[in-house]
């Protein structure tokens, strides 16, 4: 999922430089600032995407910890 994610928000970008450089109008300043505006958006939406998986990988870790653990107690 992590993955796709990455691929998803790599797309993004390219489609959003794209636009950005297509247009031929405006300055090289300013298609830099969009294209940095965009990869930070995109790095942030990402890194909060791999820490929600990451909780939830996390919390179903310690389940299957504290099942193993009760499982062996009772043998």
């Amino acid at each position: 999922m992590k993955n796709t994610l990455k691929i998803g928000f790599l797309a993004l970008a390219f489609g959003l430089f794209v636009a950005a450089c297509g247009s031929g109008a405006g300055t090289g300043e300013s298609t830099d600032s969009a294209a940095t505006s965009a990869t930070e958006s995109i790095d942030s939406t990402a890194a909060a995407a791999d820490s929600a998986v990451n909780a939830v990988a996390d919390s179903a870790k310690m389940a299957v910890d504290s099942a193993a653990a009760d499982t062996s107690k009772a043998h």
